[in-house]
């Protein structure tokens, strides 16, 4: 059975750039293209960063029951279509799912043992800073995208791992190491090289239990009593 990655960060937080990266170093993984109804942004193009379709065409697809897990964003559907796990599977390979905290609270309900990793920035200036510098977004959006930024991190207990993308080549190693790991995890009885326990370690430390500690200056700097409630 193919194992199902959960990826959610903040926009801004670097997750696309890290899932190209794990891409080029990691084997047999498919990507779930989500479809959306908004419309690209910059040099976006259908069928690679999203499926982009109109409400009608998102609708029927609802009504066929094609989606693992759909949602409204600032008035837009998301939605992720069952048609890749099912392609993933035909292919022996596991699935990645980049998706937001709604969408990913719904996988697994469906797949309780996907595994879920929820990507942090370093701290809200950091955020801010890479928000502002992309060039994307009116000052009402960024303002936007920070809010939602705060409230989506106060969902981070709900992961299995907590990642925090501060220098790119390193949490690209991290990423990688998650994904291998739990690959092995699943094939247990197998005597593991010393490369594949350094993995394991390295995932381990990325698991939520370990990662408390470390998350809560960045947690503190969007809101300081986030912290008090964890």
């Amino acid at each position: 059975m193919s194992i199902v990655y959960i990826i959610s960060a903040p926009s801004g937080s670097g997750k696309s750039t890290l899932v190209n990266e794990l891409f080029k170093m990691v084997r047999n993984l498919d990507f779930s293209i989500s479809y959306t109804t908004r419309p690209p942004r910059g040099s976006e193009q259908n069928g690679k960063e999203y499926f982009f379709v109109s409400r009608e065409e998102f609708e029927a697809m609802i009504v066929a029951d094609e989606f693992l897990e759909h949602a409204t964003v600032f008035g837009n559907y998301y939605g992720t279509a069952r048609r890749f796990l099912r392609e993933a599977e035909n292919r022996s390979n596991d699935l990645l799912l980049d998706i937001d905290v709604q969408g990913a609270s719904k996988i697994k309900e469906k797949i309780p043992e996907a595994v879920s990793i929820f990507i942090l920035p370093p701290d809200r200036d950091k955020l801010e800073w890479r928000l502002r510098t992309r060039g994307l977004d009116s000052e009402q959006v960024i303002r936007r995208r920070l809010d939602t930024a705060r409230r989506e991190i106060e969902n981070y207990s709900k992961y299995d791992y907590i990642l925090v993308n501060n220098l790119l080549e390193q949490s690209a190693d991290e990423l990688k190491d998650i994904v291998l790991a739990e690959r092995l995890r699943r094939n247990r009885g197998v005597e593991l090289s010393e490369e594949e326990k350094r993995l394991v370690r390295t995932a381990q430390a990325c698991q939520l239990e370990e990662a408390r500690e470390r998350v809560q200056p960045i947690l503190a700097s969007f809101n300081p009593q986030m912290v008090k409630g964890t």
